[in-house]
């Protein structure tokens, strides 16, 4: 068995040696057990070791000419900050959602905590999905697809299903970072559909990997600091959909709707589990405030916390443990109908223990947001008035008038406080 993967290993590895074209080497080991199983050298494959058993079409990638820019690896590092050192490691964090369920914009309010604007490996592939900031590196969980856009197609699988993915790799890279080492990882291009040449990545101070499988494979889940899941309900996908691809693209009602019954089935397999993994989930519903609403514009979000999680304790309106109901006062935050309205109170989330933190509604005066944040406690903020002040410095972002903004910054600043507790060194506060 072993034998017969390293003999075809090294005849592959012979035959593209004779090739004149660049190549993605980590795909080999998507490309060795599919042919090998078609030769019927391997009469059985242990999938624990090897996660992709059809990845053949990925070799056409691997394969594909780049003149746009150089396949010499570009070696991309944090702009500033922090040194890892030998007891300094990187901080993993794990943000795990469905396609078009605002993960950029998370990502953005997160790292904007950390200070610095993140911008793509300077030098390198223009296509390039890796966010680099002064402190952190934001990882797009697509570059270890297995199969590109046309091999998935082949198949006959989406870019949702755990075939499509190399977990190997996902998995080997990830505790290379986590071990303060760089790594040459590579990149799916979301233009064309391929995948592109390597990009080396060296360790930051906070790491963050963003996508469909971050939880999936427990060895790359266990190597997480902390866990996030953004969950949108169906009903909020669909309105979204409908305003965008309507609007915007002119789509059909019907087409839309055949769009997201076909991803539903891997969604609910592959990807919706992984909630019940998560640390906290940011849970996006339906307004409560609208009778029958259909137009998703004004939601109910909620900040589900886990209990006892380590060097994380969960935000709190008012009193922590009670259960408590807070329409605001209309003289001191402006709301037009709707309205906004507040929950706060402990439960259960798949079987454990929860605190959970709602706001249905949205702000019609940003900054009047200080008088919530005046409410809310144990918020991990540097100072009063930090969250208002986040939201208001990225008041261009999607949901910044609604719950979704506000738990997503702080979360920012829960990230903040757990990666300066596990390295004991203090991050300064952003103005």
């Amino acid at each position: 068995h072993t034998l017969g993967i390293f003999t075809l290993q090294s005849a592959i590895l012979r035959w593209i040696g004779t090739l004149h074209f660049p190549v993605v080497f980590e795909q080999i080991d998507c490309l060795i057990p599919f042919v090998a199983s078609h030769l019927r050298l391997i009469p059985s494959i242990n999938m624990a070791a090897v996660m992709n058993t059809t990845a053949l079409s990925a070799s056409r990638s691997a394969f594909a000419s780049r003149s746009s820019f150089s396949t010499t690896p570009k070696s991309a590092a944090p702009k500033q900050g922090l040194a890892i050192t030998a007891e300094v490691k990187p901080v993993l964090i794990g943000l795990a959602a469905d396609s078009g369920c605002g993960k950029s914009t998370f990502m953005r309010r997160m790292t904007s905590v950390f200070g610095g604007d993140p911008t793509p490996p300077v030098g390198g592939n223009p296509d390039s999905n890796t966010l680099l900031s002064d402190l952190t590196t934001v990882v797009c969980l697509d570059d270890y697809h297995c199969l590109d856009r046309y091999g998935r197609k082949d198949a006959g699988v989406t870019a949702l299903a755990p075939e499509a993915q190399n977990f190997e790799l996902m998995y080997e890279q990830t505790k290379a970072i986590k071990e303060g080492k760089p790594i040459q990882k590579p990149i799916y291009n979301h233009v064309s559909g391929l995948l592109d040449p390597a990009e080396e990545i060296a360790p930051s101070p906070i790491y963050i990997i963003e996508g469909l499988h971050p939880f999936y494979d427990e060895r790359v889940r266990d190597l997480l600091d902390f866990k996030i899941y953004l969950d949108i309900s169906d009903e909020v996908k669909f309105a979204w959909k409908i305003q965008r691809d309507m609007a915007e693209r002119g789509h059909s009602l019907e087409s839309i709707q055949a769009s997201i019954e076909a991803r539903k089935p891997d969604f609910d397999a592959y990807i919706d589990p992984q909630k019940q993994m998560a640390d906290v989930v940011v849970q996006v519903l339906p307004t409560q405030l609208i009778p029958d609403d259909t137009e998703g514009k004004v939601l109910r979000v909620r900040l589900i916390q886990k209990e006892g999680v380590a060097n994380f304790d969960p935000s709190h309106l008012f009193d922590e443990g009670s259960t408590i109901s807070w329409i605001p006062c209309g003289r001191k935050l402006t709301c037009s109908y709707p309205g906004i309205k507040f929950f706060y109170g402990p439960d259960t989330y798949y079987g454990e223990e929860v605190s959970v933190l709602e706001m249905d509604g949205q702000f019609d005066k940003l900054e009047e947001l200080i008088y919530v944040e005046s409410h809310l406690s144990n918020t991990s903020s540097k100072f009063y008035g930090e969250i208002t002040q986040q939201m208001l410095k990225n008041s261009s972002f999607p949901g910044s008038n609604n719950g979704t903004g506000l738990f997503q910054t702080i979360i920012g600043l829960k990230v903040r406080s757990l990666y300066e507790a596990i390295t004991k060194t203090e991050v300064p506060a952003i103005a």
